[in-house]
């Protein structure tokens, strides 16, 4: 458990900047088959149960940065993912949005991002969520065609997804939604019509990832059955060069491997991950990177972990007063190590002064030079007086260009 520390202790200038609030709805109306998020589907959730278990966890984290050199840090962004947390009450969004101010002082920009389904989207519930202060949706639309959302388990039409975007455009200032390409089958024309009409709904931020089987998913067992056959890796690689094509030519380039926006557009919240910033987890699996105050400069920067299971999660919060199942302490080199797995997926990459800000060690005493020439002889990667950053290539395999290089 973590133990306050003296006041004269103070936070290291990167952890005062701010931080993010993420809150996990762990419920679905299905489990997708390609899902393997902390997801579950439940016939019945109290809403006045659940938020009142939530609001306590945010109690108990406002506390621990009070007694550990946190007091007045500004909340930069919050962020409500799941499962699908467009099935939670608006009202109790609301309630947790006013907790977190009550805590701590916010940006006059405050980014409030909800994650939502076509399936759990209508008129009145939308405009409910503006009014109770959520100001940027994320859509999981995945596709705009009736086949391959059948395909992906979805529950909703291509003209349910278009009708939840417009509802969107006319209730939020900001909206963004998924897409899923790669599929079974896709190439490179098909591919191009539907980003094409993505594009034509407005939207200034789109997230588009390819499709991935991965272990304990619906698709996995299908693929182990023989009965699903993936995309060969060359196609899905020019369908991922095709993409970087497309939404250059429309403004809206990839910042990050997977995510497009048009210049000050990005996801704010997202960015404190991928920028190695400080962020409160809270709910089932939830975790969290928090810099605290102590005596060495550098602050100590933990780990944090919720329960996975829903039932667990709660039951634990009403008997403990939170959840969070651990707590460790994150070392120098576990540091670097986590800036390069989130950084290098940025198309900025990440500045040389911020890895020494962050680990007291300047990069080439944490990496290994012999292996860092090469990838930058074969244009994988870039270093210059300023910043490392990967390539559109580097990009592209940037797993086992990690795995390589950290090796």
């Amino acid at each position: 458990m973590v133990t306050s520390l003296q006041s004269s202790n103070r936070l290291p200038a990167a952890a005062r900047r701010g931080f993010g609030i993420y809150i996990h709805w762990p419920f679905c109306l299905k489990k997708c088959p390609y899902c393997d998020f902390n997801s579950h589907v439940r016939e019945d959730v109290s809403q006045e149960r659940w938020r009142a278990a939530l609001l306590q966890e945010l109690d108990h984290y406002a506390e621990l940065l009070k007694k550990n050199g946190g007091e007045g840090r500004i909340v930069s962004s919050i962020f409500f993912g799941g499962g699908t947390p467009s099935l939670m009450a608006p009202e109790t969004a609301q309630a947790l949005i006013e907790r977190i101010r009550q805590h701590w002082p916010s940006r006059n920009d405050l980014e409030i991002t909800l994650e939502a389904n076509p399936t759990s989207v209508e008129a009145d519930k939308f405009a409910a969520f503006a009014q109770a202060g959520i100001n940027r949706v994320s859509l999981g639309i995945q596709s705009l065609n009736d086949d391959d959302l059948h395909f992906l388990g979805r529950e909703h039409s291509a003209q349910e997804a278009l009708a939840a975007i417009n509802i969107a455009r006319k209730n939020f200032e900001r909206f963004s939604f998924d897409l899923i390409y790669a599929r079974p089958g896709q190439n490179k024309s098909t591919w191009r019509q539907e980003l094409e009409r993505a594009l034509g709904e407005g939207t200034e931020h789109l997230s588009l990832y390819q499709l991935t089987i991965e272990e304990n998913t619906a698709f996995h067992g299908a693929r182990r059955r023989g009965e699903l056959t993936e995309l060969n890796p060359d196609t899905a690689a020019e369908l991922y060069d095709l993409t970087n094509e497309v939404m250059d030519k429309k403004g809206m380039p990839n910042y990050e491997i997977s995510n497009y926006a048009r210049p000050d557009q990005e996801s704010r919240h997202n960015l404190t991950y991928w920028k190695y910033g400080d962020y409160i987890g809270i709910g089932p699996g939830a975790h969290g990177r928090l810099t605290l105050a102590c005596e060495d400069p550098l602050g100590k920067k933990m780990a944090t972990r919720q329960h996975r299971a829903p039932e667990i999660w709660i039951n634990t919060v009403e008997q403990a007063g939170h959840a969070t199942r651990t707590y460790s302490t994150v070392s120098s080199t576990e540091r670097f190590e986590e800036m390069m797995m989130m950084g290098l997926r940025l198309e900025e990459g990440i500045s040389l002064k911020a890895i020494s800000d962050e680990t007291g060690d300047e990069l080439n005493s944490l990496i290994n030079q012999s292996r860092l020439n090469q990838l930058c002889d074969e244009k994988l990667l870039v270093v210059n007086t300023d910043k490392i950053w990967a390539t559109s290539a580097g990009r592209a395999r940037l797993n086992s260009l990690l795995a390589y290089l950290l090796a």
